[in-house]
């Protein structure tokens, strides 16, 4: 996980952000996990698998089967980046098929023991 001795400038987050999905996208969500403070990546993958696809995966007949084929990543991209007012919290669009869908990706910028991190991705509806 990337720490940073003093607060990261937005720039160095949004380059964290941008290395976290194309992990995400490779299929390669150990390592993407690693690159932050992570929260589940079960959680993150199926909302963004329900938002790409437009159906639900709660109650789903068939669980897990966003995860039997995860080629569907691919079809992912990274919309617009807006930070909040107090610069520590960031949201991403997420493109499926390059259209907006409803589910963006929530990062946050928080301090620890040793430094600065970048913590998330959240879901956001």
């Amino acid at each position: 996980m990337k720490i940073w001795t003093e607060r990261p400038a937005e720039t160095d987050v949004e380059a964290v952000v941008r290395h976290y999905f194309g992990l995400v996208r490779a299929g390669k969500m150990p390592v993407a996990e690693k690159l932050v403070d992570h929260t589940s990546a079960r959680h993150v993958l199926k909302a963004l698998w329900s938002g790409s696809a437009g159906v639900s995966t709660d109650g789903d007949p068939v669980p897990d089967e966003w995860a039997r084929d995860m080629s569907w990543l691919d079809e992912l991209g990274l919309g617009s980046f807006a930070w909040g007012e107090t610069g520590s919290h960031l949201s991403v669009e997420i493109t499926y098929r390059e259209q907006v869908i409803d589910v963006a990706l929530g990062f946050w910028v928080k301090p620890v023991d040793t430094g600065w991190v970048v913590s998330g991705p959240s879901t956001l509806w």
